[in-house]
């Protein structure tokens, strides 16, 4: 397997397969693809993943399509303005990320949920459920904005404003905190919470969320009326 990462303001990845090679994605993930797939689509995992998978942002469904030719070429497009990235996950690796990160992955990666804690989840601006990606192969995933990666060494701190913590490693502890000081609060305009992130591991943070700038838009909308 061998793939492109395209674009710029919506990329996409173009991944070309050799015969029996295969790559899944959710139900409806795919852009466009050559004539040489089979496709397969079910509950991969079973039920309880699925269910899971569902809380997290994903279908329940995934779609699977393998390569019946060398050199079948299959296009999957980000769905927000952002990056997609390209993980190498290994046999004891763990990659947690915000919901709907995936886009598509090779068929030995594990999708699954991570609790973020009650701090986090009450606080955080992500909630309680994350996807938490395992297993071995590769997974692409899409991020919002720019990005950029911190490699926190133990026991160092990030404070990161709520909804921009893209992914970090399983390693990484993700927390919540309030911002001190009365007049921080009512003046800094950061809102009560910052997301934490302590290390060791590495952590990608993303410049805009999508729902930061729902917000925005929705309140530009407000103004106008």
């Amino acid at each position: 397997m061998i793939y492109q990462i395209w674009g710029e303001n919506l990329p996409a990845v173009t991944i070309t397969l050799q015969k029996g090679e295969s790559i899944f994605t959710q139900s409806g993930g795919m852009t466009w693809m050559s004539d040489n797939f089979k496709m397969e689509t079910g509950v991969k995992g079973g039920i309880a993943k699925g269910i899971g998978r569902m809380f997290s942002g994903e279908s329940l469904f995934m779609a699977s399509y393998t390569a019946t030719e060398d050199g079948a070429q299959f296009t999957a497009s980000s769905a927000f303005p952002g990056k997609i990235l390209a993980f190498e996950i290994g046999q004891g690796q763990e990659l947690i990320a915000q919901k709907g990160a995936f886009l598509c992955a090779t068929d030995g990666i594990v999708i699954s949920t991570a609790f973020s804690g009650v701090k986090a989840g009450f606080l955080g601006g992500d909630g309680f459920i994350l996807q938490r990606f395992s297993g071995e192969g590769t997974v692409f995933l899409e991020i919002d904005g720019s990005v950029e990666c911190i490699e926190l060494a133990p026991g160092e701190k990030y404070k990161v404003n709520t909804g921009n913590v893209a992914l970090f490693d399983s390693s990484v502890q993700y927390s919540a905190e309030m911002v001190k000081g009365f007049k921080n609060v009512l003046f800094g305009g950061e809102g009560l919470f910052l997301s934490t992130v302590t290390g060791p591991g590495r952590v990608w943070l993303q410049t805009m969320s999508a729902r930061e700038l729902a917000a925005r838009i929705g309140g530009y909308i407000a103004a106008k009326k």
